[in-house]
């Protein structure tokens, strides 16, 4: 009996851990895709000049750069508070209150205020990354891994779906003020989960990131075995961002309008990634985490053939739904199991520096593959550059054969 009551009690504390995240990684990506997807679709609806959307690329940057201060928020904090659980209340504190700044702006008028607000809007979104993963790392056991970052992309996709799609339908609707508030009071209540949540952290591991959290911007590069697996992180993400970079101009020249393309790529393929995070994390653990790797990554070089199909001429509306939805459902489990490694590969008394240098490459590599593929693209056209990302989908799959070893959870 008292067993029973045991396991019950195990179960219990493991859906509340997912429950806890789930909530953290569906309010941090809501934010951040409404300033990249949904935002320049209607600033060019209120006629604010291309010159000008232009810079919403600046959004980018505290994403690629915050493993610059990822060691400040491992080292410093308010323990007795929850150390990760400070900074997480503390940074979507912040962006409660800079989307309820922005939602009195004229858009049309006060651009550069709303540059500026957009940009804190990253940096707290940023920053509560950091934190977010480096709690996810302590909270979940190795074999919880797998889930866990089925979870975390899930929960990306959901938020994409809010912040993307659902927030173009909103601004339709309410306008741009009631739309802001109510994206505000979603993070507020997210935020509720994590208040609830009493976060343990070890005395001996807060000290040990005290004294030299902020070196291991280097010493995580020289760390055995992390040359081969920042090789892997290189080369995972540029085939599918040179992809899927392409894929959104060529609908446009297929014809398909703003509101169309939203719908497929803004909810139905979120949707579809989704459901994709979640069948990776139930089958990584059975898998292992070499052959999640090789196969997921395997599968994103069918997603990227299939990319191809339109240009051939097989562009009819249904097959363009069921590619995008087929893409962005491997993609998230390829992206999956390469976040369970990258947990893996963390050290929890650092853990917020060591998976943000992580990850702050795979970010980097992505970028410059998606900036290439426009350069590829006006050179010898979109089949061109989806022959080149399949070219690089083949690479990764045999870079993690060679260069990935077998480890306890393979």
């Amino acid at each position: 009996m008292e067993t029973s009551q045991q396991s019950r009690n195990v179960q219990g504390s493991k859906w509340r851990k997912f429950g806890l995240l789930g909530s953290l990684y569906v309010s941090q990506h809501i934010p951040l895709t409404f300033a990249n997807d949904a935002l320049p679709v209607f600033l060019r609806e209120q006629n604010v000049p291309l010159s000008l959307l232009g810079l919403l690329s600046l959004m980018a940057l505290p994403l690629v750069f915050k493993c610059l201060w990822s060691p400040l928020i491992d080292r410093f904090g308010f323990t007795r508070w929850g150390h990760y659980r400070f900074w997480i209340l503390c940074f979507q504190g912040l962006l409660i209150v800079a989307i309820a700044l922005l939602s009195f702006l004229n858009t049309t008028e006060q651009f550069i205020p709303l540059l500026i607000g957009l940009l804190c809007i990253s940096v707290f979104s940023a920053s509560q990354d950091i934190a977010t993963d480096a709690l996810a790392i302590g909270l979940l056991l190795p074999a919880e891994r797998g889930f866990g970052n089925g979870i975390q992309k899930g929960g990306n996709s959901l938020g994409a779906v809010i912040g993307g799609g659902g927030m173009l339908i909103l601004l339709g609707v309410a306008g741009w003020g009631t739309a802001l508030l109510a994206m505000a009071i979603v993070l507020a209540l997210a935020l509720i989960p994590v208040a609830r949540h009493r976060e343990q952290i070890s005395t001996v591991a807060s000290q040990s990131a005290d004294r030299g959290s902020y070196r291991r911007l280097i010493t995580v590069f020289r760390r055995p075995g992390m040359g081969r697996w920042f090789i892997i992180l290189v080369l995972y993400g540029i085939g599918p961002y040179m992809a899927l970079t392409m894929f959104r101009p060529l609908l446009v020249d297929l014809g398909l309008s703003l509101g169309e393309i939203g719908l497929l790529l803004g909810v139905a393929s979120y949707g579809a990634g989704a459901v994709g995070s979640l069948v990776a994390g139930l089958t990584i653990a059975q898998l292992g985490r070499k052959r999640s790797l090789v196969w997921f990554s395997g599968l994103q070089g069918v997603a990227i053939a299939a990319y191809a199909l339109p240009t051939i001429g097989f562009a009819a509306v249904p097959l363009l739904y069921f590619i995008a939805m087929l893409a962005q459902f491997i993609n998230s489990m390829a992206i999956t199991a390469l976040f369970t490694v990258m947990m893996d590969k963390s050290d929890v008394k650092t853990a917020g520096t060591d998976y943000t240098v992580q990850s702050s490459v795979v970010y980097i590599s992505g970028i410059v593959g998606a900036v290439f593929s426009g350069i590829i693209a006006q050179s010898v056209g979109y089949s061109g550059v989806f022959l080149v990302a399949f070219g690089f989908a083949l690479l990764t799959v045999f870079t993690i054969i060679q260069l990935f070893p077998r480890t306890a959870f393979s």
